[in-house]
């Protein structure tokens, strides 16, 4: 039962989805402690704009008490970082619960012709690395406009790069180096291959030099997380299904992620599947994914790591918590302890470090303004601590902070922490 609702009312139609939201919104008890966890609420001040008032605000939609149009303006607003479960006593998965309920609610919705054509055009693009790169390289001749352009224009054009870099064709097989010590398949991602295509290389790189092979299967495609994070649950389905086709768990020793969103979207696909045949395929996929620094530090602990090459001087590197990293997949550690490693490295805490930078998925492109704010406050934050580099672990992050960090006027280097990784490795830093 849905937090005291009764049975006449739309919930039914969520199916499986229904028991996890059911879960979710009765686990509330409405203490208070995700208020400081939420980004929206740190920004707004507003109740309705906090965990705890969007659970109000799903309970009252799905009893009919209130107009799903009426709530939509602040569950929209929410970014799905999951900050509030980390800091939630009661364990609610609120990240369950705000997925569950866009993809039961976005088929009712009444969004204008443009808004659908414009999340229409996200959700194809994205998942696409050669139509996003098309798509980035044409934008770069529409920058010297984004000033003149409303914000919903202006949003994704200042988050490309200077310059958008030629995509790198991925080898199906990379073979170790030396003995090979394990075997692993990697997520290619998405928007990251157009983007920041040395993401994969240096994972490659790394990988390799350790003695693990590494596959890239074909047929593997999109994670699904904006999709499914967006309402668009029967698109989220096509992509898991595909993925799941794709990748044998059995063949390899870990299915490997290099961006945080795509690893704690593979982690959800039992979640996604939940009641449906695939759901136990999904548990056995999910329990060998992990994210590449989860990877590599269980091989640093275990004295397996190859060592790194001494920095050329100190360096003070700025890590940032990516929010599907550290809150969904909680892993904070690894990264850190990986940098560590590194002589001559000394990693800087970030005031705030847990509140998201404004990312999100499609957030910096659906609720520009918000992300904007995020985004100014994020870069500030981390320049206060005067770092040499500045590392994370998510495509979304990298654009975003490297975007704010550079308006600030900054020219300090923005890298995924596998490419200090790198770096290190060859003697580069």
């Amino acid at each position: 039962m849905l937090g005291g609702m009764n049975h006449d009312i739309p919930v039914l139609a969520l199916g499986p989805q229904g028991e996890v939201m059911a879960h979710a919104v009765d686990a509330c008890v409405h203490c208070g402690f995700c208020l400081p966890a939420c980004p929206t609420y740190a920004l707004l001040g507003d109740e309705m704009d906090s965990p705890r008032g969007r659970i109000v605000l799903m309970k009252e939609v799905l009893e009919g008490g209130l107009d799903l149009e009426d709530a939509a303006p602040h569950l929209d607003r929410c970014l799905g970082c999951q900050g509030c479960v980390t800091a939630c006593p009661s364990g609610v998965p609120y990240g369950e619960l705000i997925t569950s309920f866009r993809g039961w609610s976005e088929p009712q919705r009444a969004r204008t012709p443009l808004d659908r054509a414009k999340r229409y055009a996200i959700l194809k693009a994205l998942p696409a690395p050669k139509l996003f790169s098309v798509a980035a390289r044409a934008g770069q001749f529409a920058k010297p406009l984004a000033p003149a352009l409303p914000a919903a224009l202006r949003a994704p054009l200042d988050l490309l790069p200077e310059q958008v870099p030629a995509m790198q064709p991925l080898p199906t097989l990379t073979p170790a180096k030396g003995k090979r010590r394990g075997r692993v398949a990697l997520l290619a991602g998405c928007a990251q291959q157009a983007l920041a295509p040395n993401f994969n290389a240096a994972t490659l790189r790394v990988l390799a030099r350790n003695g693990i092979e590494v596959v890239i299967p074909e047929g593997q495609g999109c994670c699904g997380a904006a999709a499914l994070h967006t309402g668009a649950r029967d698109e989220a389905l096509r992509l898991v299904r595909a993925n799941l086709r794709a990748f044998n768990p059995d063949d390899y020793d870990a299915i490997l992620s290099n961006a945080a969103g795509c690893g704690a979207g593979l982690k959800e696909y039992p979640v996604v599947l939940h009641g449906l045949p695939e759901e136990a395929q999904a548990r056995q996929f999910s329990a060998r994914v992990r994210d590449i620094s989860e990877y590599l530090a269980e091989l640093l602990r275990d004295g397996e790591l190859m060592p790194f090459l001494p920095t050329r001087r100190p360096l003070r590197v700025a890590y940032h918590d990516a929010c599907h990293l550290a809150h969904a997949q909680g892993v904070k550690a690894a990264p850190r302890e990986l940098l560590r490693a590194i002589p001559g490295v000394t990693v800087t805490e970030i005031p705030e470090g847990d509140l998201c930078c404004g990312s999100a998925g499609t957030y910096n492109l659906e609720q520009p303004e918000l992300a904007g704010q995020l985004g100014e406050r994020k870069a500030g934050h981390i320049l206060s601590t005067a770092p040499d580099l500045i590392a994370s672990g998510n495509i979304g992050c990298h654009t975003q902070i490297q975007s704010h960090v550079r308006r600030a006027g900054s020219r300090v280097p923005v890298l995924h922490t596998v490419e200090v990784l790198d770096l290190a490795y060859r003697g580069e830093l």
